[in-house]
């Protein structure tokens, strides 16, 4: 296969990570026989500072333009001033946006090798394989805010139409399909009119065009509950905007640290944007001690979602497992322990996919 990957390294230690994912994704083509060629392009604060835009126009047309969007991390304190006229984040919303990436995939699943470095007790979090689906440009982030004159009386808008809830709701329950056959619906529906709106649209459609898909649905305060108490009961759950924002992070932690954990953000064409989930901890970068593994497991995933190749998805996840299993351990993980460096690390993982 041929695929063209559009690389946006960002800031902090995004080009540490980012380099290593390469790494991994050169190996996996030479022991399978493929041809990825790469772009390295500006995004967040590094393309303010060279461009003055976030997301320059010709990142936007090179992240059209390829098979995959691999991103580091955007963000920093020298680009945090508050009045600014723009931020670094404000390239990711755009780039989310304009590639209609209308769906988040978190999957928090523990590594047998790392169980004991959760914050949980071992009979807990044992086990957890949950693939979150967050919707992701709707909702009270995109509703828009109304501020009085004084500005004292502010007010932002939580909203959803039925057609952006039955999108992401067909992506999780397809999922679910393939997975247990369980799907987890997570609202506010006793409080709020637009959980309401999203619970009878989900019963609709599951009911509909899924009847072999079995449906729960639980609001969101117990959710973040049942997560610390009971982690593996799920397998995948669906909900809006801010409820995954919020939930898809206290998950996040179930395995240990940030930095094993990867994301995608999908719409209906092929491309999607890939990244850790972890931000761009300026406070590390440079020191090669970050942890790649996210990212990494950013590119397993890219590869089964965008290119379709599963086989050589699970061959980075089973060397990501064979590695740690071997006790190799960036600084975040290594619990005091004896460390490798950022490179190290993504050459282990490079060395074991072509085994």
């Amino acid at each position: 296969m041929n695929a063209h990957f559009a690389l946006l390294p960002g800031d902090g230690i995004g080009p540490e990570i980012v380099a290593e994912a390469r790494v991994v994704l050169e190996a996996v083509a030479r022991r399978f026989g493929h041809r990825f060629t790469y772009g390295e392009l500006l995004m967040g604060g590094c393309a303010i500072d060279a461009t003055g835009d976030p997301l320059p126009a010709t990142t936007l047309e090179a992240c059209r333009e390829s098979d995959v969007v691999i991103l580091g991390a955007v963000g920093g304190p020298q680009w945090s001033d508050p009045d600014a006229k723009t931020r670094p984040e404000v390239g990711l919303l755009a780039l989310r946006r304009e590639l209609g990436l209308y769906a988040n995939l978190r999957p928090v699943k523990t590594f047998d090798a790392l169980i004991d470095a959760s914050p949980l007790r071992r009979h807990i979090v044992e086990g957890t394989d949950i693939l979150f689906f967050r919707e992701l440009t709707g909702g009270i982030y995109f509703g828009g805010s109304t501020v009085s004159e004084d500005g004292t009386d502010v007010a932002d808008h939580m909203r959803y139409t039925v057609a952006e809830i039955e999108r992401i709701v067909r992506m999780a329950a397809g999922a679910a399909r393939k997975r247990s056959g369980r799907l987890t619906s997570v609202d506010k529906a006793n409080v709020l009119a637009v959980s309401r709106l999203w619970r009878r649209t989900t019963d609709r459609v599951v009911a509909e065009e899924f009847p072999d898909v079995s449906l729960e649905t639980v609001l969101v305060d117990a959710m973040a509950m049942h997560l610390l108490s009971r982690p593996r009961d799920f397998d995948v759950v669906v909900t809006g905007n801010l409820f995954g924002d919020i939930l898809t992070d206290e998950a996040s932690m179930l395995p240990g640290s940030l930095g094993l954990l990867a994301s995608a953000s999908l719409g209906e064409g092929n491309v999607g944007l890939y990244e850790p989930i972890h931000g761009s901890a300026p406070d590390i970068a440079g020191q090669d001690i970050a942890n790649p593994l996210g990212t990494i497991l950013a590119t397993a995933m890219a590869l089964t979602y965008s290119l379709g190749l599963e086989t050589e998805a699970k061959a980075i996840e089973d060397a990501v497992d064979h590695v740690l299993a071997e006790g190799l351990r960036t600084a975040d993980i290594a619990d005091g322990g004896e460390s490798i460096s950022t490179v190290a690390m993504g050459a282990a993982v490079a060395e074991e996919v072509e085994v």
